[in-house]
């Protein structure tokens, strides 16, 4: 952040509309402004060694470079935080690589289409480009490294958790890259993740996932049984909650109510019913993220005698969520990242 306090961004995007409706949006902010605009990445690239800006909002698809060209780019020459403003639609596996790549969020574009309803994303815009200030940027690893391999399954008697549910946002792609990989097939837990994201790309990213992993990765739909070693992702647009059906068996059930949570899915939601199915035998995980999504959800776990791990201030992009466990209270054991998956094995 400049030293007066204001955020300095550049606006990349190739539709001239665009970047005037995204600049109006982020008028609105006395701590922000617009420093100056590129209509493609090769622009971007010249425009951010000239400006300096703090931010940049960058469009995927554009002519010359497009937006994982430049981000990749952009990584490797100064790392700068870097919000994907796009159509789901459009974008598809362009927006998970420029996460991949060291993006730091992705803002949905409500339409491609030089429309009035761009100005639907304008508070959630401004929110993220805030946070994206002050996130301490995680440099992505060249993508054909291999993944560090599972983690031993230990030989012992059955642990005292029965789950493990996992809260996370902005950082959060890069993060589950990392930890999923690490955990065996052997897991003796199932797993839910709800990580802030948006419509159209929980399914494409359980399916990377899933790739990466030695575990079953999926996305959640309803009905769904959790089995150990099957990690569940939320579905971006709603809730995930967990209830016993007719049998005994805990399934995955999915909701748009509660209507009234500041995001959806929400952390809270899952942690809760997780407490309420599981009793004290919930292991919560709260990880990179702005906000407060999942206090309320981790002093539920808590009071039913379960525990919190939150993710160590200094490996978050943005200390938001787990700050706000902390603060509060309600972390049992703060870890890095680098040590999630270990500590997750020891507590199963």
């Amino acid at each position: 952040m400049s030293t007066n306090g204001v955020t300095r961004v550049l606006v990349v995007d190739d539709s001239a509309y665009v970047r005037k409706v995204v600049t109006q949006m982020l008028s609105r902010s006395p701590s922000l402004e617009v420093v100056g605009f590129a209509r493609d990445g090769r622009e971007a690239l010249d425009q951010v060694t000239e400006l300096r800006p703090d931010v940049i909002t960058c469009d995927l698809i554009m002519p010359n470079l497009d937006g994982v060209g430049f981000v990749t780019e952009q990584m490797a020459r100064r790392p700068l935080p870097i919000i994907i403003v796009s159509v789901a639609s459009e974008a598809g596996e362009l927006a998970l690589n420029a996460l991949d790549a060291g993006a730091v969020d992705f803002v949905q574009k409500p339409t491609a289409l030089a429309s009035e309803r761009l100005l639907d994303m304008s508070d959630e815009l401004i929110g993220k480009v805030k946070a994206a200030a002050a996130a301490r940027l995680r440099i992505a690893p060249p993508r054909q490294t291999p993944a560090r391999a599972p983690l031993a399954t230990p030989i012992a008697a059955r642990g005292v958790f029965d789950v493990v549910v996992l809260g996370i946002s902005t950082g959060g792609p890069q993060a589950l890259r990392m930890i999923l990989p690490q955990l065996p097939a052997a897991l003796p837990v199932p797993m839910a993740i709800v990580l802030h994201m948006p419509v159209g790309f929980t399914e494409l990213y359980a399916r990377k996932l899933d790739e990466l992993s030695s575990l079953k990765v999926c996305e959640a739909a309803d009905g769904m049984e959790m089995l150990p070693g099957v990690v569940l992702l939320a579905p971006a647009g709603r809730h995930l909650s967990l209830r016993r059906n007719d049998r005994g068996a805990v399934v995955a059930h999915l909701d748009l109510r509660p209507l009234d949570t500041p995001h959806r899915p929400s952390v809270d939601v899952l942690f809760q019913s997780a407490a309420d199915v599981y009793g004290g035998r919930v292991l919560g995980i709260v990880m990179t993220g702005m906000g407060e999504d999942g206090r309320e959800g981790a002093a539920w776990i808590k009071a039913r005698g379960g525990k919190i791990v939150t993710e160590s201030e200094d490996t978050c992009v943005v200390y938001g969520m787990p700050r706000a466990i902390v603060e509060a209270g309600l972390s049992d054991r703060t870890v890095g990242l680098d040590r999630m998956a270990e500590a997750i094995m020891e507590h199963v």
